[in-house]
C-alpha cells in the first residue's frame, strides 16, 4: 500500500471553494480504486494549511489513477474549482507507507 499525503497552502477566504474541491477529489479517488482518508482543514492555529491523505494498493495503481489528470472530464472539472476560485495557493505531495497495528 502507498499513501499520498498532500500538504496544501490555501486561501482562508476561499474555504468553501476548497471544501467543494476536496469533496470532488474524495469521490474521484474512491471511484478510481483508492481509499481517501479525508481532508484535514484548519480549526485552530494556522488558517492557511490543509492536508489530505489517500491510499492506493500500489504505486502502479496510483499511476493509473494519475494518468487521468488533464484528460478525464471529471478530473478537469474538479481542478477547475481550484483554478477558478484560487482556493489552493500551493501544494506538494509526499508518498508514505503506513505502519498499521497488527
Amino acid at each position: 500500500m502507498i499513501t499520498c499525503v498532500v500538504h496544501y497552502t490555501i486561501d482562508p477566504g476561499q474555504i468553501g471553494a476548497f471544501e467543494r474541491f476536496a469533496r470532488e477529489w474524495m469521490r474521484l479517488v474512491a471511484k478510481h480504486g483508492g481509499v481517501h482518508h479525508g481532508y484535514f482543514l484548519p480549526a485552530e492555529g494556522a488558517s492557511d494549511r490543509a492536508e489530505a491523505l489517500f491510499s492506493f494498493e500500489s504505486l502502479a495503481a496510483y499511476e493509473r489513477y494519475r494518468s487521468r489528470f488533464g484528460s478525464d472530464p471529471e478530473f478537469v472539472a474538479a481542478d477547475k474549482i481550484r483554478d477558478e476560485s484560487g482556493c489552493v495557493l500551493r501544494y506538494d505531495r509526499t508518498f508514505m507507507r503506513p505502519l498499521l497495528p497488527d
